[in-house]
């Protein structure tokens, strides 16, 4: 089968484009850069040139996207060309050229104002209902791509599934008070508690997403680390984190003793995965009590494939306080 898979330079792109080549498939690698599996160098804004790359196409993995590290460096409108009218392109040039499944991937920060409950709130429970509140204009143009993947889902037939990914970039933290407190892979781990996945789980899910889209129709669904927590945790998360992290991962704290690591006293918010492993039949490997198997016995806590990706960037150029311009 030929495979288009946008964002081809970056990491999830390149994540896909192995998987489909190991797979036996034709892969369309589609950048504005220049990457090593990236073979049709463009915008996909340019609708000619979608228009030629889709020639064949069965599935469409459709990662590219402008990112948040983009919003201090971007105008508005250059999210809204990317974002949407890009994905507007590749979802009418999709239809027109009968590709059999269109997987958008999409962001848990969509959810925005949702994911931060007022002080004295318990954390947040975070499934595929909670209703989307965006913050700024990334989180905007996403939710509306989804809801562009939707309306080809119901008036075109077109056979598409929206995949919000939790975090999975390596770089640092954008948050300089965070990247001040934690060492980054005690924050990442951390993060593998409520908010964060690896990039060989998030290939998993896209690759049956392709494959069971055309069966159970138009989907969203949250791809995050399978979280410890259960909704009677939340209170506790919120002020007693090391606690509840205790109750759930009996002896993490002694791991994180012999690395001289610290657990977040508090957390706001608990993505829930289970609609995707329920109705995919996806079986995420890396999660909290994993790493803490492994960093037992000395092993990296990044899987093979993260590790052989590595850090993309999001940007040519470098900055003063961090790894991208943006602290909010």
């Amino acid at each position: 089968m030929r495979i288009l898979v946008t964002g081809s330079s970056g990491h999830l792109g390149e994540a896909l484009a192995r998987a489909s080549l190991e797979l036996g498939h034709e892969v369309i690698g589609v950048d504005v850069a220049e990457g090593r599996y990236t073979n049709r160098l463009g915008s996909i804004c340019d609708r000619a040139f979608v228009r030629r790359c889709m020639a064949g196409v069965g599935t469409v993995y459709h990662p590219a996207t402008l990112h948040k590290p983009h919003l201090a460096t971007h105008s508005r409108q250059d999210f809204l060309d990317v974002n949407l009218t890009g994905t507007l392109s590749l979802l009418e040039e999709a239809v027109a050229s009968g590709v059999d499944s269109f997987v958008y991937t999409s962001t848990t920060s969509v959810f925005g104002d949702a994911l931060s409950p007022p002080a004295g709130e318990p954390a947040a429970w975070i499934t595929e209902d909670v209703m989307p509140v965006p913050k700024n204009i990334y989180g905007v143009t996403k939710a509306a791509a989804e809801d562009l993947c939707q309306l080809f889902a119901r008036n075109q037939g077109l056979a598409t599934m929206v995949l919000r990914t939790s975090r999975f970039f390596p770089e640092e933290d954008d948050d300089r008070s965070v990247r001040g407190r934690y060492s980054d892979d005690n924050l990442k781990t951390n993060e593998y508690l409520h908010r964060r996945v690896d990039i060989e789980d998030v290939v998993g899910a896209h690759l049956l997403a392709a494959r069971r889209a055309p069966m159970l129709g138009f989907r969203r669904y949250i791809i995050s680390a399978t979280t410890p927590f259960l909704p009677e945790d939340l209170d506790g998360l919120r002020a007693h984190a090391p606690l509840v992290v205790g109750r759930r991962v009996p002896g993490y704290d002694a791991i994180y003793a012999q690395h001289g690591w610290k657990m977040a006293q508090g957390i706001d918010r608990v993505y829930v995965n289970q609609r995707a492993r329920n109705e995919l039949g996806w079986t995420p490997r890396h999660d909290f009590a994993a790493l803490i198997a492994r960093l037992a016995t000395g092993e990296d806590i990044r899987s093979p494939l993260a590790r052989l990706i590595g850090s993309k960037g999001y940007h040519a150029e470098t900055f003063r306080d961090g790894p991208y311009p943006v602290d909010v």
